[in-house]
């Protein structure tokens, strides 16, 4: 009975004590930072253990603390080629790009080397080959060192020809460097490798995009769109190239490209802006109004959509409700010279604000002196003012600039046409009231205003903007879409004021030569 006791008590606290122990080690299993961690209390000479250590806490972000790991993980076992690309991987995260080319320097000095005019075999293992891809990405940020970036692709190519990622890191790095017809020789030898790859047709697409072969383009495009019909890139870039295509057919198409694009990218404001470029293209003005303050509430400085939803109200007789877009435009953007030709003009010919519209004017020159239409704008304000002299001063400089612009000639013969004519009637006769006189240069302002609002206005041209991101077709970053083309009854109407300006003008000369 004795001993029975002693036994029950013996069962009972082992029992105990590995049920305490079980419990313990459960904390151990409670992520992978834990479990390494206590392994690493048993056995701290195994470098895999510093460097599973290392990746538990570069996932939670903490590559402060990560490097501290790999650094020890490359003391323990200083020929681990994945331990020196571990900390020169996490280098590179902490923004630290000296100490992660010396590390991946390390890495690649521990690799096989090439002995001249001597063939051999080595086991490598395919991991470690991305040492050459990552201390390429790194160093071809310098303009200066793409050539040696190349080299280094071409290198982890000639240990593994199989090395699709490489193909596709070199293919990106070839268009950067402006060889595009090489960048598609690598991008081809990559689909050999696998054809299923929607990334790779997207890239072939960006090449054709540089080769200025569109057609080519949206094949490759649709090819992987077909493999991924979600890919965000070609949705968005394939509708920009139908969009620019100018073919109206195509326009639909590119629409619900841009439809599906802004559902799988809601805050991406460009895709709303493209969506009312292509409706401005439709003439549907009331929508395209929607889509652009729709990319402008997502992106309040938004330049292109900015200027172009001004635009829209300049063209539909909306002008008052351009200038508040065209303020914001010019607080984000001060030197926005379309921007500032827009208010000046609206300023002068709807607000009949000609200080207004002289300081816009004026500031355009500030920034581009030759600017021609900003000095020609400038020239009929001073017209406004009535300082003849002043202004057939500036139209003279203005002529200068653009030798061949008939309208400034026939708007400086006009000026001078007039100072000859006052000239006259000062030395002749003062007529008693100054009616004619007052009424000949009434006429005059009004024809040199109506002739440089025709010439200005539909010189507006519009903004438009793509992206990449391997953006490659939109780290395009803002280029200069002309105007969409005006209605058959809007071109009536330009054609009939041009018909009575021209006869004003007329008129005119015929009073200032005396008929």
């Amino acid at each position: 009975s004795v001993l029975r006791k002693i036994s029950w008590v013996c069962l009972a606290a082992m029992l105990f004590t590995h049920a305490l122990k079980t419990l313990h080690r459960n904390w151990d299993w409670e992520s992978e930072y834990t479990l390494f961690m206590s392994a690493l209390k048993v056995n701290k000479n195994n470098a895999k253990l510093w460097n599973n250590v290392g990746h538990a806490l570069e996932n939670e972000k903490n590559f402060e603390r990560a490097l501290q790991f790999f650094i020890q993980a490359t003391q323990v076992q200083p020929d681990d080629i994945g331990a020196h690309m571990n900390v020169g991987r996490t280098y590179k995260n902490l923004n630290k790009t000296k100490e992660a080319e010396e590390s991946y320097m390390i890495a690649k000095s521990l690799m096989p080397q090439i002995i001249p005019g001597k063939k051999y075999a080595a086991r490598v293992a395919p991991n470690h080959l991305n040492v050459y891809i990552n201390l390429a990405n790194l160093i071809r940020a310098n303009e200066s060192r793409l050539e040696e970036a190349d080299q280094l692709y071409r290198q982890a190519i000639s240990m593994r020809p199989d090395f699709k990622q490489a193909y596709i890191s070199r293919g990106e790095l070839l268009l950067k460097m402006n060889k595009p017809l090489k960048a598609k020789e690598a991008y081809l030898r990559a689909l050999e490798l696998d054809r299923t790859n929607a990334d790779l047709w997207y890239n072939l697409a960006i090449v054709y995009i540089e080769l200025k072969d569109p057609t080519e383009a949206l094949k490759n495009f649709n090819r992987a769109l077909e493999l991924n019909p979600t890919h965000k890139l070609a949705l968005f870039n394939s509708a920009l190239l139908m969009q620019e295509s100018g073919d109206a057919r195509l326009r639909p198409e590119a629409k619900q490209r841009l439809l599906h694009y802004v559902k799988e990218e809601p805050q991406d404001s460009n895709g709303y802006f493209n969506l009312g470029m292509l409706a401005m293209d439709d003439k549907k003005d009331t929508e395209a109004e929607a889509w652009m303050k729709k990319a402008i509430r997502l992106q309040p400085n938004f330049r292109s959509a900015l200027f172009n939803l001004a635009l829209l109200y300049s063209q539909t007789g909306k002008e008052l409700m351009a200038l508040p877009v065209l303020e914001d435009l010019l607080r984000y953007y001060p030197d926005h010279t379309k921007g500032l030709i827009l208010k000046g003009d609206i300023l002068m010919n709807q607000k009949k604000d000609i200080v207004g519209a002289k300081m816009c004017f004026e500031k355009i020159l500030e920034l581009d002196p030759n600017n021609v239409q900003g000095k020609h704008n400038l020239c009929v304000v001073y017209f406004e003012e009535k300082d003849l002299i002043k202004a057939e001063k500036c139209l003279v400089e203005t002529l200068a600039l653009a030798p061949h612009e008939e309208y400034i000639q026939r708007h400086l013969n006009i000026v001078r046409s007039k100072i000859a004519s006052l000239g006259t009637v000062e030395q002749s006769s003062l007529p008693s009231d100054g009616t004619a006189a007052t009424e000949a240069k009434k006429n005059s302002f009004q024809n040199l205003k109506e002739a440089k609002s025709e010439k200005t206005t539909t010189q507006s041209t519009v903004d438009n903007k793509q992206h990449s991101k391997n953006k490659k077709l939109t780290e395009k970053s803002s280029v200069d879409k002309e105007t969409p083309k005006k209605s058959t009854k809007e071109i009536k109407d330009i054609e009939k004021k041009r018909v009575a300006a021209l006869k004003r003008l007329e008129e005119i000369e015929r009073i200032l030569n005396g008929d």
